[in-house]
């Protein structure tokens, strides 16, 4: 599984610094179990915070100490990129198709299969978190040539693709793919044939709807 989309620059931050919410945290830790790239992303964003730290702690003692630690910090810069952290899921896991990613487990437990969907509407299902910080943790799965109603969100949206695969403006997105997204988009996402499409999604502001029937069964589905 190699992703192809990826988390914006300002999510990693975000990640790295702690600020996410619990449900936006759960969905970036789950793509980074599947994605090495991103993985680096939040790597290099720690170690630079921890360097910006180190930095405003030295404006509080003199001078020649403070050019003592620029020099310091500048050398580690320069440093090779320091090993990936370990993946979450080892091979036996990632080849399970029925196993869930770790970090979903508190939320869904392990299995695929055990889950119990909600039906929401025709070919498409929800199931929400156990618990969460708030906001709205929930997995959909939605039935293959399937056509979800145009939407654009609140603030954010996280969604990261566990089986099948959909398409929209922004690209076709399959297994280990995650969609990063904000309120500046509007889209339409359309499962592609085959399997269905089965994706765990975050939310921080309900998502908004152009049309009319999808605004009178927003409160029915809950997002």
């Amino acid at each position: 599984m190699t992703p192809c989309h990826h988390l914006d620059p300002s999510t990693v931050m975000a990640y790295a610094a702690g600020t996410l919410s619990l449900e936006l945290g759960v969905v970036v830790a789950t793509h980074l179990s599947v994605c090495a790239h991103c993985r680096r992303q939040v790597r290099d964003a720690e170690r630079i915070g921890g360097l910006l730290v180190e930095q405003q702690q030295a404006a509080t003692i003199d001078a020649p100490r403070r050019e003592s630690l620029r020099a310091a910090m500048l050398e580690r810069l320069d440093d090779a990129v320091p090993a990936l952290p370990p993946v979450p899921q080892n091979d036996a896991e990632s080849a399970d198709p029925d196993r869930l990613p770790k970090p979903l487990h508190p939320y869904f437990g392990p299995s695929l299969s055990a889950l119990k969907w909600r039906w929401m509407a025709p070919g498409m299902y929800c199931i929400r978190a156990r618990r969460s910080g708030g906001g709205s943790l929930f997995m959909l799965k939605i039935a293959a040539g399937k056509s979800m109603p145009l939407h654009s969100h609140g603030r954010s949206e996280l969604t990261q693709i566990l089986q099948g695969a959909y398409s929209d403006a922004l690209g076709h997105f399959a297994p280990g793919d995650v969609a990063d997204l904000d309120s500046d988009v509007l889209h339409q996402p359309v499962t592609v044939p085959g399997v269905p499409c089965i994706c765990v999604a975050a939310l921080d502001a309900p998502l908004r709807f152009p049309g009319w029937l999808a605004r009178k069964l927003q409160p029915l589905v809950g997002l």
